[in-house]
């Protein structure tokens, strides 16, 4: 996903949060509702994280330096993670204590009305930005299922927003029907259970969120089907004779770490192995843009066998 992709999804993100959160404060404070200021803790939440999103993207971009030879792209993923952590801690926590606060000190909601104009509105903002962040990750999603390309995205802006508005138009719903419920029947409950709703939502969305931004953060290959399509290319190259081992790590969406081994025929010289490897280095690049740093290693398949068995040994023995 291009990067303008993902900056359109958090702008309208943010746009719409930015302009909700004000108004369920309001709202909250003249009504009184448990759920309404769950919804405007998870408004003012959600705008500070896509706030941190766009600072994790500007960041990612700096150039590599002495101090980090492969550059800066992998802060989008802490800060990724840094959001995970905010919606748990604070969004679903504060929300989940305003529920419990309301059962243990119950009030009905005054003004209904105030708060069914303001969720109104909210939905319509809300599902603006839930539609243009569907709408940017169907781009991507092919044939797979939405947690099938969740796990293939590299990219943690686009499933970031696409979790955090979704969450968003849930806790809509559900402080809807809590307040409803609440007016019918005259019982503050129901809008204590919509504000711990809210809060169990937003802890499912973090964990789901932290769950796929470590794996980021701890470094993730490429794609098999790309690592397949390398090792066709490479058994492609003439003078290669084998392929020993292909390494990917992602450092960052459209950045691609690749070392390779492979096993050049013993009849060519030098110059024609550093040849090979231009080749090779150069069909790469051509084919995968986002593969930044290429490493070939020249090694016999018997010597890269070895390697590896004393690897293993020695990893058993600790």
């Amino acid at each position: 996903m291009a990067a303008s992709s993902s900056k359109k999804v958090i702008y309208a993100a943010l746009a719409g949060n930015l302009l909700i959160s004000i108004t369920k404060f309001v709202a909250s404070s003249i009504t009184g509702s448990s759920a309404m200021l769950s919804e405007a803790i998870h408004s003012v939440v959600d705008t500070g994280n896509q706030g941190l999103l766009l600072y994790g993207m500007k960041r990612a971009r700096r150039p590599a330096d002495d101090a980090h030879p492969f550059g800066y792209g992998m802060e989008l993923y802490f800060w990724s993670f840094v959001v995970a952590i905010l919606i748990f801690a604070i969004g679903a926590g504060l929300s989940i204590y305003e529920g419990l606060n309301q059962l243990r000190h119950p009030h009905v909601p005054s003004d209904p009305l105030i708060n069914y104009i303001v969720l109104g509105f909210a939905m319509v903002f809300e599902g603006g930005a839930w539609f243009i962040a569907l709408r940017e990750f169907r781009k991507i999603q092919g044939p797979h299922s939405l947690m099938q390309t969740v796990r293939r995205s590299k990219d943690p802006t686009l499933f970031t927003v696409l979790f955090e508005d979704t969450a968003a138009m849930l806790g809509l719903i559900s402080a809807f029907i809590g307040i409803a419920l609440g007016q019918y029947y005259g019982s503050s409950h129901f809008d204590a259970g919509a504000s711990l709703a809210i809060g169990l939502i937003l802890a499912a969305t973090a964990v789901l969120l932290a769950i796929e931004c470590k794996g980021l953060l701890i470094g993730e290959s490429a794609s098999r089907a790309t690592v397949a399509e390398l090792r066709d290319i490479a058994n492609g190259t003439t003078g290669v004779t084998a392929v020993n081992e292909i390494l990917t790590m992602h450092l960052g969406p459209e950045d691609v770490l690749l070392n390779l081994s492979v096993d050049f025929d013993d009849a060519l010289d030098s110059r024609a192995v550093e040849n090979a490897v231009s080749t090779l280095e150069a069909r790469i690049k051509q084919g995968f843009p986002e593969i930044k740093r290429v490493f070939i290693e020249a090694q016999s398949v018997t010597g890269h066998e070895r390697d590896a068995e004393l690897s293993n040994l020695t990893s058993s023995g600790r």
